[in-house]
């Protein structure tokens, strides 16, 4: 999946001549933890944060008044304190790149840019929600099961077809490269069934090592 599919299109953006003040007002009032920063022809000329913002608010073991406080902010604009020439990535970035580069620099967000235009905002809740949608975590008609398999070719699809052949609808897969302390590697499936105990069941009876179970909220105990 590519960044585009799960991208915020719908963005609040800062101007280089943007007091501190209003940019700090509508990201408190929009609830907002970044601001890009445009030109007239929305490219990208930086990015406010509220790391920036943070910065650039006065101690609270300041000596000065609140009119010279006050007087000192609406004076500073976003341009001065803004991050110049922020990480960004393009629609056609894969969205576990995205993720990647985010965790790399450790930062919040990436604008995303088609040619120098912004067209979108990829943020660590776009990237969680992309991984609570592929592992399934909303659909409460699944069972779930994590199961132990030998880190060999053909192990995943045998599993996947016998789930299948026993009755059950495949709903999401996930197996993570890394092997656990066994030496096997984990799969976590996600399937619908009239009869999920008795799969499961089978599924034992073939050999599986079934780690954890759970099953769908519709069925009794």
């Amino acid at each position: 999946m590519y960044v585009e599919q799960i991208m915020t299109r719908k963005m609040d953006v800062a101007t280089v001549d943007m007091k501190l003040s209003q940019a700090s007002q509508l990201m408190h009032e929009k609830e907002r933890r970044f601001l890009p920063v445009v030109d007239d022809a929305m490219q990208l000329v930086g990015l406010f944060t509220h790391r920036e913002l943070a910065q650039s608010e006065p101690s609270s073991i300041t000596t000065l008044s609140v009119g010279e406080v006050n007087y000192l902010t609406s004076k500073i604009t976003v341009g001065q304190i803004m991050q110049e020439a922020p990480p960004t990535c393009t629609p056609n970035t894969l969205v576990e790149e995205a993720g990647h580069m985010m965790r790399q620099k450790k930062i919040g967000c990436l604008p995303v840019l088609d040619g120098q235009r912004l067209v979108g905002v990829i943020t660590e809740d776009d990237i969680l929600d992309f991984l609570l949608d592929i592992t399934g975590c909303g659909l409460h008609d699944t069972t779930r099961l994590a199961l132990h398999l030998p880190d060999v070719k053909g192990a995943l699809g045998t599993l996947l077809d016998q789930i299948n052949d026993l009755g059950g609808y495949i709903a999401t897969v996930v197996s993570p490269m890394t092997r656990d302390k066994t030496g096997m590697r984990m799969v976590i499936v996600r399937f619908r069934a009239e009869d999920p105990r008795r799969i499961d069941d089978q599924l034992r009876e073939l050999g599986y090592d079934l780690i954890t179970e759970e099953l769908p909220d519709r069925v009794d105990g």
